[in-house]
């Protein structure tokens, strides 16, 4: 694997590794009070639930190249330019954030009511209830939803070319398909196939694992 290759697979670990800080770190939060918010909720607020839930929506919706355009300027006014890795991650975290917030809102669906009960009988805060009770019991389902999540930032990150985000997908488009290479396009989507499982393999070992703590308790 030459050097260029090499290159061209770290910009897409990037591009996946920031989105997928972003989904955590604003994803969950977002996910957490779209179900605390919604309607017949513990902490039922229509006024902070129908923008977020219009904002996560709406992006999920928004065809992604075309979001990649919408977002240019404001990507120019945060980095100075709409051109390069870390602003091309930029349109890849604005989706990250609604997509792995809705995986989050859905697995807390997914939690027993009973628990929710006993939080609300022990005077949990919104907080209490989210990080002790909500995260614990859907962690499984958590995982797998950012090991989707993850798969598919990988998907997106294949045309961020066109704002020099490089990349694999960007180096199979300029050395292969452009050169009429077809061997390095087939090189290319042999390596995103192996990321592709390597990740899903992951992300299953480590929710069956934290599935099987959860049944041992």
């Amino acid at each position: 694997m030459n050097l260029e290759i090499l290159n061209a697979l770290k910009d897409t670990l990037i591009m996946i590794l920031i989105p997928t800080l972003f989904a955590i770190f604003f994803g969950v939060p977002l996910g957490s009070l779209l179900f605390l918010t919604n309607k017949g909720s513990i902490k039922e607020n229509i006024r902070i639930y129908i923008p977020a839930n219009i904002y996560v929506n709406v992006v999920r919706s928004f065809p992604f190249l075309i979001l990649v355009v919408v977002l240019m300027p404001v990507a120019r006014l945060i980095f100075g330019t709409a051109f390069g890795l870390i602003p091309a991650s930029f349109p890849i975290c604005v989706v990250a954030v609604a997509l792995y917030a809705r995986f989050v809102e859905q697995s807390f669906y997914d939690v027993d009511k009973g628990i929710l009960d006993v939080a609300l009988s022990m005077k949990a805060t919104s907080f209490q209830i989210v990080w002790h009770f909500l995260i614990v019991e859907a962690r499984s389902s958590l995982v797998l939803g950012l090991t989707s999540s993850i798969i598919s930032f990988i998907s997106y990150s294949t045309v961020m070319g066109v704002v020099g985000g490089g990349g694999i997908g960007d180096y199979a488009m300029r050395y292969g398909y452009n050169e009429y290479n077809y061997a390095l396009v087939f090189k290319m989507v042999a390596i995103m196939i192996i990321i592709v499982f390597s990740i899903q393999i992951l992300g299953n070992y480590i929710a069956k694992k934290l599935d099987k703590r959860r049944r041992n308790y």
